[in-house]
């Protein structure tokens, strides 16, 4: 009975991992956005650098109000806000309405994110609660599989798409989050008070004066740059080098996740068995032979099989230096964990940059050197990883 209990409390929790997926739409909407307006990299790059720039304003702050009002009510806070940033859309698709559904996708998935994690720790515990948290990443890369995937089916009128076109994914998702809403609300978790003095932003920024601390976080930076770049600049590369129309190039997006989701899947065995040190290595060179792979080959083969490679490559690069860094400093994990949240800013940064080369070499060429940059410090990284 106990155990079937526990099952029922999974399933919201879960659906609230769906929903953290959303938040990957915006790699194949801004491409649709670019079309749909005529706009430049640069501004259409604007978006996904919209939508992560959030978490440096409001990942410490939800680890805070989480302390006031606790973890199930913060994540319900989050759905409401992806629940607005799902209808804005619903009424247009010009150029302001979407920096605003974008910022307030990214408003949502920084509190989603911060939250949600604990929150299963209060219904997970022990041993089974990283299986559980790998679960959760799985169910979330389903629904950034599927975003591509809904938006062609709407902009070639396979499904129903009520005169929207692509825009259909946002009600099609808005209806999921509606649904999250009302199951996670109906559901009691017992949550913990907290111990100690809630961590402040002077606090966590003050940790970037250690050494190794600042490393792991450019190198979260690095990799959520990789994984936002790469998401929004894949379908761009198949227009441009094999000239694909946006509907067929959308599987690059779709490819990319299938990877990235089977490289969660496979990565926690693996790392049951290899150091992270040596798998964070092999994930590394995985992803220099994609950049390789970008820059050398107009092959259409050889195109996917760089997507697929960086997909799995980039997986698991994030649990990796998180852990490495809280590892690092065990009395001051809250303070940490916050600081390396904020390190998803890094989806912020790479996108402008790619843009802003792109346009200046009339080529996505210019968008994969700055990701090639970005794997390149990753790289030099591996030697200051230590053996946890």
């Amino acid at each position: 009975m106990k155990e079937k209990s526990l099952y029922l409390k999974l399933i919201p929790v879960m659906l609230v991992f769906f929903t953290m997926g959303f938040v990957d739409l915006v790699g194949i909407a801004s491409n649709y956005v670019k079309l749909d307006l005529g706009l430049t990299d640069s501004e259409a790059n604007i978006f996904p650098s919209l939508v992560f720039f959030w978490f440096l304003i409001f990942s410490v702050p939800t680890g805070m109000l989480m302390n006031k009002i606790g973890r199930k009510k913060t994540v319900m806070l989050s759905l409401i806000v992806t629940f607005v940033s799902l209808l804005i859309p619903c009424f247009g698709d010009g150029y302001v309405v979407m920096l605003a559904s974008f910022s307030l996708l990214g408003i949502g998935n920084a509190l989603m994110q911060t939250s949600l994690n604990p929150l299963l720790s209060n219904i997970i515990t022990g041993d089974k609660l990283a299986s559980s948290l790998t679960f959760g990443q799985f169910v979330k890369a389903i629904a950034s599989f599927l975003a591509p995937y809904i938006a062609m089916w709407g902009a070639t009128q396979a499904i129903p798409s009520l005169g929207m076109g692509w825009r259909v994914l946002f009600p099609v998702y808005m209806v999921v989050a509606v649904i999250a809403i009302f199951l996670l609300g109906a559901t009691h978790i017992k949550e913990e008070a907290p111990e100690g003095k809630p961590s402040t932003f002077a606090e966590c920024i003050a940790l970037l004066g250690n050494p190794f601390i600042l490393l792991m976080f450019i190198g979260i930076m690095c990799h959520v740059g990789i994984d936002v770049g790469t998401n929004t600049t894949a379908p761009k590369i198949l227009m441009e080098r094999l000239g694909m129309d946006i509907h067929a190039a959308s599987f690059a997006t779709s490819l990319y996740f299938i990877f990235r989701t089977i490289g969660c899947l496979t990565g926690s065995l693996i790392l049951a068995h290899w150091s992270p040190k040596k798998f964070f290595v092999v994930s590394v060179v995985l992803m220099v032979a994609s950049m390789a792979g970008f820059l050398l080959f107009d092959s259409k083969v050889l195109l996917y099989v760089s997507i697929a490679l960086v997909g799995y490559g980039n997986s698991n690069v994030f649990s990796i230096l998180f852990s490495q860094a809280l590892l690092s400093m065990p009395q001051r994990q809250n303070e940490v964990s916050g600081l390396m949240i904020m390190g998803l800013f890094g989806g912020t940064v790479f996108p402008l940059l790619m843009g802003v080369a792109s346009d200046a070499l009339h080529s996505q060429t210019g968008a994969l050197l700055v990701l090639a940059v970005g794997v390149l410090y990753l790289l030099l990284l591996f030697p200051k990883l230590r053996r946890y």
